[in-house]
């Protein structure tokens, strides 16, 4: 469920490519591109009732929660669980056992979180850093000039899409997950300018970051059209979500490798940004 998103197509590739059996969930089945092998089965997290047959026969489900509300969370997570379905839901490192949780983003996974654990024994979360992936919704900049402009991300151990995927596929397929919470972090800390540099050093270019003022950009954003839950979500972690030193080893743990650099995912993206 979330088969069309950075972390879900990369899911759904590994697990063919690993001889499992895979169904993606797709609003649109008959357009939806997969790899060859891939079951495609049409339904909608907004009509949990779609979800029902769409399930049917499966063991285990990776969860992507795409919305900025839990509004009919609750009703897709139980179907999701129901016939005892193993459920991995992606969260995010960000979330705070201890409480109270700093921005919006993971008030809302731990949330689901919540929603999830209460739904079936048969679980398991997947905490990840701050995606490399995001790093996408710069490419337009990037194509068009040298400098690029947003507004400033706390610091963290940006995770490459791939790796997380990598640890979700072991926890869908896998005996011995259930019950357990992961964090999965990359190698390093890095804040946004860095990001940009990266993609900078992949093009053969001095790509420079230049902080907005947060005003400058909800408005910016209000004007690209984004919904308002989604602009107030972000702008709440940008305005409070602090640094985060976290690094661990959860990605060599599964993968027998490093976790790979913001580095290293720019030089196997460039082309999204040329």
């Amino acid at each position: 469920m979330g088969a069309t998103g950075n972390v879900g197509r990369q899911v759904v590739a590994q697990l063919v490519a690993a001889g499992v059996p895979t169904r993606a969930l797709a609003r649109d089945p008959e357009t939806t591109v997969f790899p060859p092998g891939v079951e495609v089965a049409g339904g909608d997290l907004t009509a949990p009732e779609s979800l029902v047959a769409a399930a049917d026969g499966i063991d285990s489900v990776f969860l992507v929660w795409p919305f900025h509300s839990t509004a009919a969370a609750a009703e897709v997570v139980a179907a999701l669980a129901a016939q005892g379905r193993r459920v991995v839901y992606l969260s995010s490192t960000a979330v705070n056992d201890a409480g109270p949780q700093s921005d919006l983003i993971p008030l809302l996974h731990a949330e689901m979180e919540a929603l999830v654990t209460a739904a079936t024994t048969q679980w398991a979360i997947l905490r990840a850093d701050a995606l490399a992936s995001n790093s996408l919704s710069l490419a337009r900049q990037v194509r068009a000039g040298d400098v690029v402009r947003g507004t400033e991300v706390a610091p963290s151990a940006v995770v490459h899409e791939g790796d997380v995927a990598a640890v979700a596929v072991r926890l869908l397929t896998e005996a011995g997950h259930v019950g357990r919470t992961y964090l999965v972090t990359g190698p390093r800390v890095v804040g946004r300018a860095e990001r940009v540099e990266a993609i900078g050093a992949a093009l053969g270019r001095s790509l420079r970051f230049e902080t907005l003022p947060v005003e400058v950009a909800r408005e910016m954003m209000t004007a690209a059209g984004l919904p308002a839950p989604q602009i107030e979500s972000l702008v709440s972690m940008t305005e409070l979500r602090p640094r985060s030193d976290l690094i661990t080893d959860t990605v060599a743990a599964f993968t027998g490798r490093p976790a790979r650099d913001i580095r290293e995912w720019s030089v196997e993206h460039v082309e999204d940004f040329r």
